[in-house]
């Protein structure tokens, strides 16, 4: 008889479970803490109880983690100098979507060189979310596969689902059921419908298929996620984070009956993938926020040095501190922006 199943699979490779995995690495109770008031913070701001601006600033990915901590203490630091004008917090992007082939992030190759030992990634993200939630730093990443929530979504503090994703029924009924904010970037033709839509989806209750905490295939219930914002990223057509493409997404939002809470992506098709142009859309973002309330925050793509390195390549030839996928801002330029907007976002909190 014809075989017809797994005729395409090659190898499987157990997974612990969730439950035994955070089992093996636990958080405290302060760690807890920690993120249920980070998300509670990033829900003041997005719903306009609090001004302060919310960014989401770090290395594209995290491939590295001890330039990945250093990173982390330098923003720990920066904080302290700002919080009481901006929120910010790390990108601790584990999960890489990709058009083609190419790395696809930390967890599913977490030794770079195409064995993609998943346990071994999961345990590594999980680690590393609890070393900067436990240096007091809020941590965000892009929730790419639907399994992955279920080992590191408790230390998560907001997440994002991809311009590449954002359409995906199987991401908006997921997203209805994480527990922290989450922002819905535009599409990648820079159309607002699909990021709109996902967020009316995620915000009401939906039943799909997936794993609970021991790993068991379930049909899964939830009530929906009234924490769901927009993020314009640009598109195919352009940019779009000047005042009249905000002022459209915010009329839009309204028309929709959602809350307009917007988000913008200093890089991606906003910038054209040039992080010099990254501090000219950070510096146009404070300026809008200061007289529109439905503009939140931004995200910046920045490391510990400019730019970006071709991979793969032999490991120990990565120059430190430089990112494998998106080119990013070097930490000065950062530190000099989050300074400046502090000072600039002053006559808010006068």
């Amino acid at each position: 008889m014809k075989n017809v199943t797994d005729i395409n699979i090659t190898s499987k490779t157990l997974l612990p479970s969730p439950l035994e995995l955070c089992g093996e690495i636990t958080k405290s109770e302060a760690a807890e803490q920690f993120v249920a008031d980070s998300r509670e913070a990033i829900n003041r701001i997005i719903f306009g109880d609090d001004r302060r601006l919310l960014v989401v600033v770090g290395p594209c990915s995290i491939h590295d983690l001890e330039a990945g901590r250093e990173y982390a203490r330098k923003l720990a630091e920066l904080s302290k100098k700002v919080s009481d004008r901006i929120l910010p917090v790390m990108r601790v992007y584990f999960e890489k979507p990709r058009t083609t082939v190419g790395w696809k992030g930390l967890i599913m190759d977490p030794k770079l060189d195409g064995t993609s030992d998943i346990p071994e990634g999961l345990r590594i993200a999980r680690r590393f979310l609890r070393e900067v939630i436990e240096m007091g730093v809020p941590t965000a990443t892009e929730l790419l596969d639907p399994i992955t929530p279920q080992y590191i979504a408790d230390l998560v503090c907001w997440s994002a689902i991809g311009a590449r994703t954002t359409e995906s029924q199987t991401h908006r009924q997921m997203a209805s059921g994480l527990s922290m904010p989450l922002g819905f970037k535009n599409g990648t033709d820079g159309g607002l419908d699909v990021a709109i839509n996902a967020i009316k989806a995620a915000s009401q209750p939906q039943t799909f298929l997936g794993v609970d905490n021991e790993g068991r295939a379930n049909a899964l219930t939830t009530s929906g996620n009234p924490s769901c914002h927009i993020v314009l990223r640009g598109g195919s057509k352009g940019p779009n984070y000047g005042a009249d493409d905000v002022a459209q997404a915010r009329e839009q939002l309204e028309a929709a009956g959602l809350t307009p809470a917007i988000m913008t992506d200093c890089n991606h098709a906003n910038s054209g993938k040039d992080p010099s142009k990254q501090p000219a859309i950070f510096e146009e973002i404070v300026r809008q926020s200061l007289t529109d309330p439905s503009v939140i925050g931004a995200m910046v793509e920045s490391n510990l040095n400019h730019g970006s390195q071709t991979f793969p390549q032999p490991v120990e030839d990565l120059e430190y501190g430089v990112s494998i996928t998106d080119a990013c801002i070097d930490w000065a330029t950062t530190e000099a922006m989050l300074l400046k907007a502090h000072a600039d976002l002053a006559p808010l909190f006068s």
